[in-house]
């Protein structure tokens, strides 16, 4: 097995570790519709990164972060977000106030593409790790976020009587603001935790940092 097939072995198993989960959450879902509303970016990012794999290879730590991601929304849309099982065992076991897995998912939705952008960022500006660079990449994540609120606001208005299933508001009137600030501190907590490990990832597919 040659260099180049041991790099791929990496994220080609985290592609059908991927696939597995995709055709579980496939497998008569809660809503057919919410289903595809929800899965519809890890469907779309596998494709984006399966043809560019050859041009523009991640480090293996975005890799692993973006299947993980993808099987949040996964499960996500499987289920629902605001029906997940062992999360609804959490809200009446603790007496919470709702189903909290659309937190964990807004929370990826920030850790995750802060890293993304980060690794882009890096490799493609003049950009390099600091202050500047991390402000950058926080207010990138937050805008990812609000936009991705006006997607799904826009879906659930198209959708009709699924919008308050795909939008897991859950009776919350301040639920956007909320999923915004989880993905804000998710992009922070991603960038303070993982900012060194992401360092040497780069430097191992060649990048030679700030000097």
């Amino acid at each position: 097995m040659t260099s180049s097939e041991r790099g791929a072995a990496f994220p080609l198993g985290l592609l059908l570790a991927a696939a597995l989960v995709g055709v579980w959450s496939f497998i008569e879902p809660r809503d057919r519709v919410i289903w595809w509303l929800e899965a519809l970016p890890a469907l779309v990012a596998a494709i984006l990164l399966a043809a560019t794999y050859r041009h523009f290879r991640f480090t293996d730590l975005a890799y692993g972060l973006i299947c993980l991601h993808a099987i949040i929304l996964l499960v996500g849309a499987h289920y629902t977000y605001a029906e997940v099982p062992p999360f609804n065992w959490l809200r009446d076991s603790f007496d919470l106030s709702r189903n909290h897995f659309d937190r964990v998912g807004h929370f990826a939705q920030g850790f995750v593409p802060a890293i993304v952008t980060r690794e882009l960022l890096v490799r493609t500006s003049p950009l390099r790790p600091g202050k500047w660079l991390f402000a950058i990449i926080v207010l990138v994540c937050l805008g990812i976020s609000g936009a991705y609120e006006l997607i799904e606001w826009l879906a659930a208005e198209i959708s009709g009587e699924g919008a308050s299933a795909f939008l897991a508001t859950q009776g919350d009137v301040w639920d956007t603001q909320k999923d915004m600030a989880m993905a804000t501190l998710g992009a922070i907590l991603a960038l303070s935790a993982l900012g060194g490990i992401h360092d040497r990832a780069l430097e191992a597919l060649g990048w030679k940092g700030a000097g």
